[in-house]
């Protein structure tokens, strides 16, 4: 418990600490940046290393090369999201009489920069997944542990919401706890079922970084990170996350404790 705590600790620290100091004006907010998003997987290693030394940390790190998982889960993980968005078009059309606005992207540049995002989301995924999450779930079980986790995943995003020219500056906080909170469900899904793939997570990550924007759901001009969205999509967006997080959640009440053992442990 002390290692999650010291994690949780240290990693919010330090990211919200980097980008207090690109709200208030750095002169590398570039840099002061890469360090806030990087600090899962800096602090996730250096606990790693001191806990369980070298053994212990290869053990982490081989995990974001467990590639040889069965190809529906790599379907899953870059397919789910952009589906996700199309069935929210879909219902919106029905709710509402036409068409919610899509996005300028074309498919294949979501696809492509989908594949070149996926190793930078180890800078979260090996903080979330690969440390954090095992350890949590020894101590409720998966599930509970893959909510508690989404809410402290997406509460570490809250500065993010106040840094300007960032795609969450201004946008509803709350709604934005909602979505990753269901989202880390289906990662811990899909993560235990791929036996500890990082590599897979990753990919999931980058897949629904790049595919929100299909059917975008923020709010133009926002400003209050307190207020509730005021976009249909949006609602509709989490709704059928949570309707899909929910079956998850069900399906993770099967013990899988063996596939998700802490490193080194």
């Amino acid at each position: 418990m002390r290692l999650l705590i010291a994690f949780f600790l240290l990693t919010y620290a330090i990211t919200w600490s980097a980008l207090y100091f690109v709200i208030h004006g750095t002169y590398l907010p570039g840099l002061t940046i890469l360090l806030g998003t990087f600090a899962p997987a800096i602090v996730a290693i250096g606990l790693t290393y001191r806990a369980d030394g070298r053994a212990g940390l290869a053990s982490l790190l081989r995990r974001m090369l467990i590639w040889n998982v069965p190809a529906r889960w790599y379907l899953f993980a870059v397919a789910f999201m952009p589906a996700t968005k199309l069935l929210v078009a879909l219902l919106y059309r029905l709710g509402y009489g036409r068409w919610a606005a899509f996005g300028h992207d074309a498919w294949y540049i979501i696809a492509i920069v989908t594949v070149t995002s996926t190793i930078p989301q180890a800078g979260e995924e090996i903080g979330w997944r690969g440390f954090a999450l095992p350890r949590m779930a020894e101590r409720i079980g998966l599930g509970p542990a893959s909510i508690v986790l989404g809410v402290l995943w997406a509460g570490w995003h809250l500065p993010f919401f106040f840094v300007h020219g960032v795609d969450k500056s201004g946008q509803s906080f709350s709604l934005y706890v909602l979505e990753l909170t269901a989202l880390s469900a289906l990662l811990a899904f899909m993560y235990v079922r791929t036996g500890g793939s990082l590599l897979l997570t990753m990919l999931m990550h980058s897949a629904f970084n790049q595919s929100i924007g299909i059917v975008p759901s923020t709010v133009e001009g926002a400003t209050n990170p307190w207020a509730l969205s005021t976009s249909p999509v949006a609602w509709l967006t989490v709704a059928v996350l949570w309707c899909i997080a929910s079956y998850v959640l069900v399906r993770m009440r099967t013990p899988a404790r063996a596939r998700l053992e802490p490193a080194g442990a």
